[in-house]
Order: C-alpha cells, then structure tokens, then sequence
C-alpha cells in the first residue's frame, strides 16, 4: 500500500508544478500616451521584456509603426538580421515582419493586420489597394 501511495505521489508532481506556471504574470504593454517602444525579449521564451523608447509624441499606432519601420529598416541596412520585430503603443504590441504590421492586445491574443504592405513595399492601411484592378 505505501508502495502505491509513494508511486502516486511521484506521478502526481508534475501536476503540481502546473497550476505555478499558469500563473505566471503574462507581459503587458505599457499604456503611455503618444509613445513607441520597441520590446527587447529578455530571455529565450520570452517571460520578460524591456521596452525602449522609440518615439514621443506619435498621434496614431500607424505614425508608431513607421517610426518602428523606419528603425527596422535601418538595423537591416545596417548588417543586422531581425526581419521581424515588436512594439508597443498605448496597450498594444505591434508586430512588423515582411508581411505588414500585425496588432495585439497580447503577446498571445490573435493578431489583427494594422497595415499591409503593397507590391513595392509600402505599408498603407488594409483595404486601400484596390485588388480587383490587378
């Protein structure tokens, strides 16, 4: 009997560290008004995060991502390799790849498209290319 208990017990564990990490505090963005940050992933499985200021002052999430474009664009000219990278603006993380600007309430939330970019590789709002002329 104190075998089976002893064996319960051992199989039981794992479930008990699982309530723990569900627990863990999911990464929010912060809500400043008018400002861009860029998030910087402290750690491999991104459970925590810097945000660094990108720009003041930005009236609209759209005027944020060209400014977080604008630095994308130049880290790549620069050398560097992230082709994707995320922000934040006013409770929201922005997501920039080479698709267009994806937005989120979360890191986990789905992600609606922001701005999309057109055949030359402009971003403008979804909708304001007209598909049926091509």
């Amino acid at each position: 009997m104190k075998a089976f208990l002893h064996a319960a017990l051992v199989a039981a564990l794992p479930l008990a560290a699982l309530p723990l990490t569900a627990c863990d505090k999911p990464i929010e963005p912060p809500y400043v008004t008018g400002m861009c940050y860029q998030v910087i992933f402290l750690d491999k499985n991104g459970k925590t995060a810097r945000f660094n200021e990108v720009a003041k002052g930005r009236p609209n999430l759209e005027s944020c991502a060209a400014a977080l474009e604008g630095m994308r664009i130049h880290f790549l000219s620069l050398g560097g390799n992230a082709v994707s990278i995320v922000g934040a603006y006013q409770g929201n993380f922005l997501f920039l790849d080479q698709y267009g600007v994806f937005t989120a309430p979360s890191l986990t939330s789905a992600r609606y498209p922001a701005l999309v970019r057109t055949g030359d590789g402009r971003l403008v709002v979804p909708g304001a290319v007209d598909q049926s002329a091509q």
